[in-house]
């Protein structure tokens, strides 16, 4: 088994694992390994062929390819190290991890640090549990949008999508561009569940059926999709009886929400948040094991890769300082960050001691939405530490708010923060 040494070592190159293999060299680490299953560096992007990637991060709008193209280049010109068709297998203790490929046979990796990249999943069909018939034709977005753009085929004619997220919603189009037939597009929830532009850019301008509050009660088909069966839902998502239609298709696509990868941070020992699905990190995005550190898609699901890359170069940054040993130890004692009015979860969920007085952003989701004027605050009690008004609130767009230097140096070490995000026009 050939072994190998580095400073940071990255699983994952799409753009968590990039951008943040990209500050570990800037912020001088001289070694960092990137590993990566796929033959192909870029994780997701290639598939992703429609644009609105990277307006913040390069000042210019990017298809996904073009963005990961980018920050591949930025990795090779950093003399960044990367091993495609790399499967780690495990991450042993004092931060050996173990990988395989085709090429390699098995190798060992001892890494200074680790950096978790590896993304999210899609929710698949067994975990929604429609009853029904087991045929052919039913997908998950995400393996439609790779059959469609990277393998050139066209896994239907007449489709019905199952969930408005952001995957969904651009396939909705995807696929009447295509020349399939996209007969509605069907949420459980009262809202879509992805972001505004791609309602209106991808459903509202296709012309699109939209069906709010309503679900697939049963999938009809012998050896391919025939029909699914419709039915609206109560305000406990459970089906309203009498109101169920059919809708006469072939293919359904399934955009039901995505599971942050996270089987390697078990395994590592790495404390996960029951409501994002990824590790509790604290400021630095360091995991609860000393060392490892996570960023992107893996820590919790964001719906923008500009601020996938920046966290992760914030991420990539600190890794390099735990390698090089600038990066203080991290105390026992650390300020929980919890989830308040109206927030699904936050991210950090800690800030942990010492405290070097660098600002620290917080990140949440809020559980339903606020179309008039919306306030995220933190408090400690009753005290208001941070505040800022915002035009709306809504759960497919994640809200952040900085917590300045000043007010971290002079937190007391018994805090417990919350964050609210309220609707001042109503009183709460």
């Amino acid at each position: 088994m050939k072994s190998l040494a580095c400073d940071v070592l990255i699983i994952g190159s799409g753009p968590a694992g990039l951008a943040a293999a990209v500050s570990a060299r800037d912020a001088g680490s001289e070694r960092v390994l990137v590993l990566e299953r796929n033959q192909e560096l870029g994780g997701i992007l290639p598939q992703c062929i429609h644009s609105g990637f990277g307006v913040r991060v390069f000042g210019s709008d990017h298809t996904g390819p073009e963005y990961a193209q980018r920050w591949v280049e930025r990795a090779a010109e950093a003399n960044v190290e990367v091993m495609t068709g790399t499967m780690v297998l495990e991450i042993g203790r004092d931060l050996v991890v173990r990988a395989t490929g085709a090429t390699r046979g098995l190798i060992e990796v001892r890494a200074k640090a680790i950096m978790l990249a590896m993304g999210c999943r899609e929710r698949p069909r067994g975990a929604l549990a429609i009853p029904g018939a087991r045929p052919a034709g039913v997908y998950t977005a995400g393996t439609a949008q790779r059959l469609v753009n990277i393998e050139g085929y066209v896994p239907g004619e007449k489709v019905v999508v199952l969930g408005s997220g952001d995957i969904g919603m651009i396939m909705a189009r995807r696929m009447t561009l295509e020349g399939a037939r996209v007969a509605a597009m069907l949420e459980i929830q009262p809202y879509v569940s992805g972001l505004r532009r791609n309602l209106v850019q991808c459903v509202q301008d296709y012309g699109i059926p939209l069906h709010t509050q309503t679900t697939v009660v049963e999938v009809r088909g012998k050896d391919r999709v025939e029909e699914i069966v419709a039915a609206r839902v109560d305000s406990s998502w459970q089906p309203i009886h009498g109101s169920e239609w059919t809708i006469p298709c072939d293919t359904l696509l399934l955009s039901v929400g995505l599971i942050p990868e996270n089987e390697l941070s078990r395994q590592a020992g790495v404390a996960l948040d029951r409501r994002t699905g990824g590790p509790l990190v604290d400021q630095n995005y360091q995991t609860s094991v000393p060392g490892i550190f996570a960023a992107g898609n893996v820590v919790h699901v964001y719906d923008l890769v500009d601020d996938v890359s920046e966290v992760a170069m914030l991420a990539g940054q600190a890794a390099a300082g735990w390698a090089a040993g600038r990066l203080p130890v991290v105390e026992d004692s650390h300020v929980p960050i919890e989830a308040g009015i109206n927030v699904h979860h936050v991210v950090p969920q800690r800030l942990s001691r010492p405290l070097d007085g660098t600002p620290a952003k917080l990140a949440c989701r809020v559980q339903q939405p606020i179309e008039e004027t919306a306030l995220i605050a933190v408090r400690n009690g009753t005290a208001t530490l941070a505040q800022r008004r915002l035009r709306y609130a809504r759960p497919s767009e994640m809200l952040d708010i900085e917590m300045p230097a000043s007010l971290l140096r002079t937190l007391d070490p018994s805090a417990s923060l919350v964050v609210d995000v309220t609707c001042p026009e109503r009183g709460r």
